[in-house]
């Protein structure tokens, strides 16, 4: 495990990883991989769901211990999960006294050392110095309005007395970042931070990031923060040489280098299969000799033709350790998602909603109609009730008042923004139960029903892995192939690009827009926003704004 200071190190603060590596079981996770941070580092940690971003964080963080490496750290740090674990007892009011815990220490420290100065103790004029050369470094003065202004921007529970128990998983990760974004840990590490924030908060977060003193460590699929926040990136896809990606630069430079790369290893590939094949041309030539020279020209002693005997076989030999030595990784063929066919007969009124509301969640009365190929955008801050009114579309909550009408037989597909998965059962397992549902309720036949395999969401060895081993991406990718395996007529897809990678993020929008499904989407994913920027848009207020 590290040591980690719990005292702001400022301008001192280095973070160093060396030869980390990390595996589950008999799978390796992370291998080999190093890095040095400083105070001006921000950092992306890049790569498919399943590749170990969040593992590298948690042993950054002190959080898990490697199987061999080691992390060496100088100053403080603070960690925001995807997943926070948390007393259901503690408030607010306690993440706060954590966040301001080095600037309250160090106030009371300088009021110990004033205290000293008035009554003339020996050696007391080097301790008020260092002392208030600490609380400086912190701006310990400032500390509690730094985290109230952060909360109030992320619009964040501000009650201090609130339970974390009785918030959201949303709300809980709003107050944790904010105490971290208001805090002064010289090293930030952000896993997956943009998931639970609209556009006013987004805009905080880069622009928290940007004028931070300490280092940030990020593990984000938002493109758009990354271009700005970002100026190095560490890649943990697979490269033909086994060690990750590292590139000093902006967003666009890193994609063409991961492009350069990737194009280095298929000619690198192309050219030792060449010689791999000349190799065995060679061997199978010597073999041929060998055979032919086993009765050498008459007249040839004893001597010569055991000379020639072992020459061959030697030769043999060689080349066959040649050809074993030159063994070739085949660089991995990229995952592709593949949308199923989905739709209905063009013209079909899919669902209408007339004045639909939800006493507290939902209060801008809503009206739409879906047809098949049907395209809507919902937005507006937290709290506008875009998550409700999803729920409502799909079924899942009765509205206090309105009329929502579906058409005969129609299967609607709902991915929520949070769900829970049994950790113990295996994806597949999983996958085949929702299948065997919605075959056994006669939503779908079994033929028409969509095979996991069929999707390119998950490896045959992810599938074979219990969910608790899943990374949250993988989990995601699962949710996602769930609601597809009934090939519903209207999908409704609720901030669908959480946890995963940016490569699915792609050819999931690239999808969305050609299915021939309507498609409801709830997001405050800027590049997804502006990718379907022809889209309608539906934009809900909330009270609270």
């Amino acid at each position: 495990m590290p040591t980690i200071s719990p005292h702001a190190a400022g301008s001192r603060a280095q973070l160093s990883a060396q030869e980390i590596t990390v595996g589950f079981g008999s799978r390796p996770v992370l291998e080999n991989i190093s890095l040095c941070l400083n105070p001006a580092s921000r950092l992306a940690v890049i790569g498919e769901n399943g590749r170990g971003k969040s593992t590298l964080l948690q042993v950054l963080a002190g959080l898990r211990t490697p199987d061999s490496g080691h992390v060496q750290v100088n100053g403080s740090v603070g960690f925001a999960h995807q997943e926070m674990h948390f007393d259901p007892e503690a408030t607010i009011g306690d993440l706060v006294a954590q966040a301001t815990a080095a600037s309250r220490l160090a106030l009371s420290g300088l009021h110990a050392a004033a205290q000293d100065l008035a009554s003339g103790q020996s050696g007391s004029e080097q301790r008020y110095a260092q002392a208030l050369e600490q609380a400086t470094a912190l701006d310990a003065w400032d500390a509690e309005r730094r985290v109230d202004l952060a909360l109030q921007a992320l619009h964040a529970e501000t009650n201090r007395e609130r339970k974390l128990d009785e918030l959201s998983v949303g709300q809980r990760y709003r107050v944790r970042l904010a105490c971290l974004l208001g805090g002064t840990d010289d090293f930030l590490l952000l896993d997956e931070p943009t998931n639970h924030l609209d556009a006013p908060s987004l805009a905080f977060l880069a622009d928290s990031i940007s004028g931070r003193r300490g280092a940030v460590v990020m593990v984000s699929h938002d493109r758009i923060l990354l271009r700005r926040c970002a100026t190095s990136f560490l890649d943990l896809d697979p490269s033909a040489d086994g060690r990750p990606l590292a590139y000093t630069g902006d967003y666009d430079g890193y994609r063409l280098a991961r492009m350069a790369e990737r194009e280095r290893w298929d000619q690198l590939y192309l050219r030792q299969q060449q010689e791999h094949a000349k190799l065995q041309q060679d061997l199978s030539a010597a073999q041929d000799r060998l055979v032919s020279g086993w009765r050498p020209p008459k007249g040839t002693g004893k001597h010569a033709r055991a000379t020639r005997a072992g020459s061959l076989v030697r030769s043999v030999h060689q080349r066959r350790e040649r050809l074993e030595s030159h063994s070739v990784d085949l660089p991995p063929a990229p995952r592709h998602f593949r949308l199923p066919v989905l739709g209905a007969r063009p013209g079909i009124e899919l669902l209408r909603a007339s004045d639909l509301t939800v006493s507290g969640r939902l209060d801008t009365p809503v009206c739409l109609a879906l047809h098949a190929g049907s395209r809507l955008v919902v937005t507006g801050p937290n709290g506008a009730g875009k998550s409700t009114l999803l729920q409502v579309l799909s079924g899942n909550l009765e509205p206090s008042r309105g009329q929502l009408h579906h058409a005969a037989a129609l299967r609607a597909g709902y991915l929520p923004q949070e769900s829970t998965l049994p950790a113990e059962l295996r994806a597949s397992d999983v996958y085949r139960q929702q299948v065997q549902r919605i075959v056994s309720r006669g939503i779908i036949s079994a033929e028409h029903a969509v095979g996991l395999p069929e999707l390119g969401l998950l490896r045959t060895a992810e599938a074979a892995q219990r969910i608790g081993e899943l990374s949250m991406g993988q989990q995601r990718r699962l949710q996602l192939a769930m609601v597809l395996a009934a090939r519903p007529h209207v999908l409704l897809l609720d901030e669908p690009t959480n946890h995963l990678s940016m490569a699915l993020v792609d050819e999931l929008t690239e999808a969305l827009q050609a299915t021939g499904a309507a498609v409801v989407l709830g997001t405050h994913d800027r590049q997804l926003l502006s990718d379907t920027g022809r889209w309608p848009r539906l934009r809900l207020e909330s009270s609270n704004h």
